[in-house]
């Protein structure tokens, strides 16, 4: 089994409420470094990317605030991560809100393409699409940005890869989202457009968490070098994770977030995953971060029998 290399970034300027550069903290206070060694796999906890608070920073343009700041940040932890990769560790991304996707995917893109001669698969788990444009967002929250980015869309600052924006760091055809419950509308435009696979929550409904977790696995797999697994904890239903900034009741029940992750494991084609958007602010005795604990470990190979 690959070491793990833990990587936090206390990242809060792409989310709209505060809170969320704590996460990395609440996910090591539940303990996660000493459960992943109980697994029998090597841990190294590589601390935290270095990232800005919102005092004393400026915003900019409002259509994709603070994103000179977030892009700054997502070069050093495309650095950290691919530090990790050349170690021949797995990358274990801590959040930090989701706009820190555009930093870790990229660096698990050019590996993959640099060692594997090949694409990247990504999953991206999560209630939100991701692919607002400075354009169509309605907030200018540069979270949900990231995955537009990540596919050669706007903001071009998130643009990471070595080879510049002009190479997006995945392709749709390699690209799956799943979880999806709340799009804004001129989003959803352009979701359709991008041609990237979308299981939402209707489809979980429907097939049931196995048969989905297979497809996206598939699609994700299908000619690519390994696959990114990139986990917004507001995919789940607040219920269960009441510790994030963006709520949307009726996600993920314990169960399907954790089928969903075991079954990556199975795959045996993780190449580094991210778990993001815990607020300690807003949980209730760091619920959200021992979850979010759970389902990495479910993902590294944690098995029930």
């Amino acid at each position: 089994m690959k070491p793990v290399h833990v990587i936090g970034v206390p990242l809060d300027l792409g989310a709209g409420r505060r809170g969320v550069d704590m996460g990395p903290s609440a996910f090591r206070i539940a303990g996660l470094e000493q459960q992943i060694a109980a697994l029998g796999r090597i841990v190294l906890d590589c601390g935290n990317v270095p990232a800005p608070i919102r005092e004393g920073r400026s915003p900019g343009d409002p259509s994709k605030k603070y994103v000179e700041d977030i892009a700054a940040v997502c070069r050093a932890l495309y650095a950290a991560a691919t530090g990790a990769l050349r170690a021949g560790a797995l990358p274990l991304v801590l959040g930090g809100d989701h706009s820190l996707g555009a930093g870790s995917v990229a660096a698990s893109a050019d590996w993959v393409r640099a060692t594997a001669a090949a694409p990247l698969g990504l999953i991206w788990v999560d209630a939100h699409g991701d692919m607002n444009t400075p354009e169509t967002s309605e907030s200018g929250n540069v979270h949900g940005m990231p995955l537009a980015a990540l596919l050669g869309r706007e903001p071009k600052e998130l643009a990471i890869t070595v080879n510049g924006p002009t190479a997006p760091a995945v392709r749709p055809e390699h690209t799956v989202l799943v979880g999806i419950r709340n799009l804004d509308a001129r989003e959803k435009d352009q979701i359709r457009e991008a041609g990237v696979h979308v299981f939402t929550m209707k489809d979980i409904d429907r097939l049931g968490m196995a048969a989905v977790a297979e497809r996206a696995l598939a699609a994700a797999s299908a000619g690519t070098g390994g696959v990114h697994v990139s986990f917004d904890l507001d995919v789940c239903d607040p219920g269960i994770a009441p510790g994030v900034g963006t709520p949307v009741r009726g996600g993920l029940g314990y169960r399907e977030a954790h089928l969903l992750m075991e079954l990556v494991a199975d795959s045996g084609r993780l190449v580094a995953l991210d778990v993001v958007e815990a607020n300690p602010t807003l949980d209730i005795r760091n619920t959200t971060a021992e979850l979010g604990c759970e389902l990495a470990l479910s993902a590294l190979g944690k098995n029930i029998l």
